[in-house]
């Protein structure tokens, strides 16, 4: 009965609003273009703003959930079932490393770890590969191991094992090198033989290839066995002596989700569109993971891209008809289902939670909800050097988006505000710390050390100062409160923690380099290595 209510209850999901705040600017440049932000947004295929503003999203604590199940950028998610726990990953980009969630119900999820912490090629210590680095992930259980397959566009295709989530993860190994490859998945069949899909950059055809049982090697050159309109993401199940293939087609903010069907895995297939936006506001329902649960139910998680939080992780049910899974509610009856809005849990409910976000940095490893900007400088950051405190040392580098680590998280949820609590005692001239709100256009409030005085300093996009203002003392509250629905930011500091202003005008910064807006605490030192920041806390109030 539940499930026939909540079917007719709104099966909408809201899209951020594109409204600009005062003193914005409307305008990004990618590759030598410069574009308005209304034609960003249709860049990304995003929807016109048709006026909804969500505010409620997972674990309602009654029974239901309401959709995205996480309000973060945990984009192309794969998720797998093993007893009675459920295993997610996300593509992470130019972001080190990859982070392993939890979930005993699909909607309420933790950190379990990270699986790699550094990519060791060229460019990962200056800082080139923004919008490189892990694509679309996939996650298996096989024979007691646990493994996770991804492609790098530049490197190649990377594998890592785990007799368990918690590790230890095997060092990436490399199992093919060469530019061009995306989204890979490996299948065990029945008979013990390996394989492994993918696709190609651009979203070219889907290639199947024998693999080595242990997941190490490929075993011969691949065939082509389906190309569709931007087919990617390729997920291959076998269920009742039938072969499929679960893949995105259309692009990331328009596409649909297809399955493809065969009594060979090589093929030919038959396709069936299985989820598509219809008359929801969901856009680009596509993309994850179909699992099942301890009680025979099916689920099936996918993202939907959004202007400022990137790509959010909704949960849809699924059901099975002629062999053919139906996912999330047919609401316009055209044998194509749309996703649903809010619905009824899944089994096994647990006490809602969600990712960890604030830190007070006491423990003896960093939170798993962190992660550095390209790869870390081990000997430069330190939770030991200053216990309770994490110790950043200021390496030289010339600008932002080249300072070394820089420690980020996911924003989560449709508004709040974030602050770090900043000890400067140990600054040195030419250094320069704070916090930055990072995404398509980087926004920096710091503080740095220059003819022996300390200068508050807001940078835009372009590395230039939009304000300076003295600073005294050697302690800086330094945040930003946001409300992604608005596509509004702004800048805001304390001496205290108690007393805050505002700094600068409001500002907007977008989904950008495949990853959505988040905060960002840094320093580096533009005149050579020298000078320490001590991080007393990270808090996230949503």
């Amino acid at each position: 009965m539940r499930r026939s209510l909540l079917t007719l209850v709104a099966l909408f999901s809201g899209l951020a609003a594109l409204a600009q705040p005062a003193g914005a600017p409307r305008e990004v440049t990618i590759a030598g273009y410069t574009l308005s932000i209304d034609q960003y947004l249709k860049y990304l295929g995003l929807p016109e703003d048709d006026g909804f503003r969500p505010s409620a999203w997972g674990d309602q604590g009654n029974g239901t959930y309401i959709n995205p199940i996480l309000c973060a950028d945990y984009s192309d998610p794969d998720a797998i079932r093993v007893g009675d726990r459920y295993y997610m990953v996300a593509s992470d980009f130019h972001f080190t490393g990859m982070q392993l969630l939890t979930s005993e119900d699909l909607v309420n999820w933790r950190f379990v770890t990270q699986i790699y912490r550094r990519f060791d090629y060229p460019g990962w210590e200056e800082n080139m590969h923004y919008g490189n680095g892990s694509w679309a992930p996939s996650i298996r259980y096989h024979d007691g191991t646990f493994y996770v397959f991804f492609c790098t566009p530049k490197e190649g295709l990377f594998m890592t094992s785990a007799p368990a989530p918690e590790g230890p993860w095997s060092k990436l190994l490399l199992v093919h090198e060469g530019a061009g490859w995306e989204d890979p998945c490996p299948f065990w069949d029945e008979d013990g033989q390996a394989y492994l899909g993918h696709s190609l950059v651009g979203a070219g055809p889907i290639i199947l290839h024998k693999m080595s049982a242990d997941g190490t090697r490929l075993l011969d050159e691949g065939v082509e066995v389906y190309r569709g309109p931007v087919a990617e993401g390729t997920k291959i199940h076998k269920w009742n002596g039938r072969y499929y293939m679960s893949i995105p087609e259309g692009g990331v903010g328009q596409g649909n989700q297809v399955i493809l069907r065969s009594s060979s895995l090589y093929g030919p297939y038959d396709k069936k569109v299985v989820l598509e936006k219809g008359s929801t506001r969901i856009n680009g329902p596509h993309q994850g993971a179909i699992v099942d649960a301890p009680d025979s139910s099916w689920w099936f998680l996918h993202f939907q891209q959004t202007p400022v939080l990137g790509r959010v992780v909704h949960l849809q049910p699924m059901q099975w008809e002629d062999d053919w899974p139906v996912i999330g509610v047919d609401i316009d009856r055209n044998g194509v289902g749309e996703p649903v809005y809010a619905w009824e849990m899944p089994a096994n409910a647990g006490k809602p939670c969600k990712p960890a976000s604030s830190d007070t940095f006491s423990g003896t490893a960093l939170s798993p909800q962190w992660q550095f900007n390209h790869n870390p400088v081990d000997e430069a950051w330190s939770l030991a050097e200053k216990p309770g405190y994490l110790t950043l040392h200021a390496l030289k580098a010339d600008a932002f988006v080249l300072a070394r680590n820089t420690v980020t998280q996911k924003l989560m949820g449709y508004a709040g505000t974030v602050t770090a609590t900043l000890d400067l005692s140990a600054m040195q001239e030419g250094q320069r710390c704070g916090v930055a709100a990072m995404g398509m256009m980087n926004y920096v409030l710091g503080i740095r050390q220059e003819g022996g005085k300390k200068v508050l300093y807001m940078e835009g996009p372009d590395g230039k100062d939009l304000l300076t203002q003295p600073w005294k003392g050697s302690r800086a509250v330094l945040g930003f409160s946001y409300d992604a629905r608005e596509q509004t930011f702004q800048f805001r500091c304390s001496a205290d923690g108690k007393s805050f202003r505002t700094i600068g005008d409001p500002f907007i910064t977008l989904f950008g380099n495949w990853k959505g807006a988040r905060p960002a605490i840094f320093t580096y030192n533009t005149l050579k290595d020298g000078g320490r920041l001590f991080v007393d806390r990270f808090d996230y109030v949503e």
